[in-house]
């Protein structure tokens, strides 16, 4: 026991960590930091940018590469953060999966920077800009729409009609009824928006109409 108690404590260094160490492994931090604030800003397109999270993702990988430095050179301090964080819950659901992404890129740079392993973090940040433009700009399939339409009379059957013709793949998700005519939200597919905006526009009985597209829980 004694001289395994020893062997883990040579792995610890024991010189204290200098300025010079702090100050870069700071600069690298915030570098890729400030790097992952412009993806999610720029790159990952979203309806309604979190300027809040995005503020919380660049903050926090310091205060997890300072604590991963730390955690290098006393095994006393090793013990102490980890029995610190097993205690630690979090609250706040995250709502998108594409921000739990950027939470762990935030945990990864933190944890690289503080191990020093710059080169890792660097290139490993680029190869995931690269995927994420590639998967943003790519088009799987055909964009979903949301037709919300108004008029004074039902025309559901009208617009099955309209929609069968075209060959669109649709559902109704909804159909409201007032005093003033009729609401309808159709989820659909199609190819070409402008064509079916176009012959929705030359029917007299729809009062008013949008269509919306989205992506997810995301209205664009």
């Amino acid at each position: 026991m004694s001289n395994f108690l020893e062997n883990l404590m040579s792995t610890y260094s024991s010189e204290s960590i200098t300025t010079t160490t702090i100050v870069t492994m700071l600069l690298m931090v915030g570098f890729l930091a400030v790097y992952e604030f412009l993806v999610y800003r720029f790159v990952s397109h979203r309806s309604f940018y979190n300027k809040s999270f995005n503020i919380t993702v660049a903050v926090l990988p310091f205060f997890i590469a300072a604590i991963i430095l730390c955690l290098q050179s006393n095994v006393v301090i090793t013990l102490g953060t980890i029995g610190a964080l097993a205690i630690i819950r979090f609250r706040t659901a995250v709502k998108d999966p594409v921000d739990m992404m950027y939470l762990l890129w935030s945990v990864f740079i933190g944890i690289i920077c503080g191990c020093q392993l710059y080169e890792v973090g660097i290139l490993t940040s680029i190869v995931v800009t690269l995927v994420l433009l590639l998967l943003e700009n790519v088009a799987f399939g055909r964009k979903p729409y949301v037709l919300i339409l108004h008029s004074e009379k039902d025309i559901e059957e009208e617009l099955t009609k309209l929609f069968d013709a075209k060959k669109i793949s649709y559902r109704f998700k909804s159909r409201n009824f007032t005093s003033k005519g009729f609401d309808y939200a159709v989820e659909f597919t199609y190819k070409d928006v402008k064509e079916l905006n176009q012959e929705l526009s030359k029917n007299e009985r729809v009062s008013k109409y949008s269509i919306i597209e989205y992506d997810a829980d995301d209205i664009v």
